[in-house]
């Protein structure tokens, strides 16, 4: 397998612009970012996406991308930001890792990436929905039964 660039990162063997870092996690700058500022936030240990994150790691991992969306607010003067993860489609480095951009009022980035549409009628919006409540309360079960 090769090496993850994001795992060198982490251990200090890849030179990053780092914002912060705790032992959970590092920040860096995005190398391509979409506005100055563009923040990557990875996970020191190496999980591939946010499926893979385990429970343990969850809420001080996201404690950090709280963190550095707010520094981006008040480091860089932004309106807001944008986070976002993709799980797989899209995912240049196959390491978790979580993009907070800085927005700003008329800065030309328009909602989400890619064209967004409409549910045909309420019955499929619906049919979407119980087949995620479903997928949810199975995954939530596992998870209390592996917890136990």
């Amino acid at each position: 397998m090769e090496e993850c660039i994001f795992c060198l990162i982490a251990a200090g063997e890849l030179k990053a612009c780092k914002v912060y870092e705790n032992e959970i996690c590092v920040a860096f700058l995005d190398e391509r970012p979409v506005f100055p500022g563009h923040t990557l936030i990875i996970p020191r240990e190496h999980h591939e996406n946010l499926l893979d994150l385990p429970p343990r790691l969850v809420s001080p991992f996201f404690s950090a991308v709280q963190l550095i969306a707010g520094a981006v607010e008040s480091g860089l003067g932004a309106h807001g930001s944008f986070i976002g993860i993709n799980n797989r489609v899209s995912q240049r480095v196959p390491h978790l890792h979580v993009h907070v951009v800085p927005r700003h009022f008329k800065d030309g980035l328009r909602g989400f990436f890619w064209p967004r549409g409409k549910y045909a009628d309420e019955a499929e919006a619906r049919g979407y929905q119980e087949k995620l409540a479903a997928a949810a309360r199975l995954i939530a079960q596992m998870r209390t039964h592996q917890n136990t």
